[in-house]
């Protein structure tokens, strides 16, 4: 089982036996209902001051890119004269693969194509850190439903600095009829093995069948079309 099926269990099991807890640890959300994807949210881990207002480049991180703050953790590398000699008297930084707690998280629900979910992310500051070209990991409910391929090819690596946001979006019910499963989180990580996924509010939303998108620079590439 792995590490993001994992923590959707124990994060749906959280819910259901402390729902005010997870409430006060992420704040207020008022849902409403639009389509298959319901409610306008405000989802980020516990302790992260990101915000979902409408605005696409809600979260922290924000800023212009300077070059000048950058950090590699799972090396101790840094901007700061370690990293790779590169043979003219300069040190370039080593970069890193993003980890969820490299990440600020936001999400918006969207009406489009029948509703749907878009997860909004920007590195930390003082963070750069690649987000690899593969889907992003998106789990639901107690028996950690994954999310399925939007899209049919793999899309590109995108590196996370400064203003840099990627986008991915997910469709929680690709099918038809009444089925399914009402949810209000999504657990997201940055591949099944993440050390680290991150527990997102979206409101009251109807599960079967999710698909997600690849990773996008621009949210209107982030529709998950059936």
């Amino acid at each position: 089982m792995s590490g993001i099926r994992r923590k959707a269990i124990l994060v749906s099991a959280a819910v259901v036996g402390g729902a005010m807890l997870m409430t006060g640890c992420q704040g207020s959300a008022t849902a409403t209902d639009t389509g298959a994807a319901r409610g306008s949210s405000s989802a980020t881990p516990a302790g992260d001051p990101a915000t979902a207002s409408g605005s696409p480049t809600a979260g922290s991180g924000q800023g212009a890119d300077t070059g000048s703050d950058v950090k590699d953790k799972g090396s101790g590398q840094d901007g700061t004269g370690s990293g790779v000699d590169t043979g003219n008297g300069e040190r370039e930084p080593v970069g890193q693969s993003c980890g969820a707690n490299d990440i600020s998280w936001s999400t918006k629900s969207e009406t489009q194509a029948g509703g749907y979910i878009l997860i909004i992310a920007k590195a930390k500051p003082g963070i750069t850190c690649a987000l690899p070209a593969a889907l992003p990991t998106v789990a639901f409910g107690s028996d950690g439903t994954q999310a399925g391929p939007a899209e049919q090819a793999v899309g590109k690596q995108i590196t996370l600095r400064g203003s840099v946001t990627a986008y991915a979006g997910v469709n929680p019910k690709s099918t038809g009829g009444d089925g399914g499963k009402e949810l209000e989180h999504i657990i997201v990580g940055v591949g099944d093995d993440d050390p680290n996924p991150v527990s997102l509010r979206v409101g009251t939303i109807t599960v079967q069948d999710p698909k997600v998108t690849n990773w996008h620079i621009s949210p209107t590439d982030a529709v998950p079309f059936n």
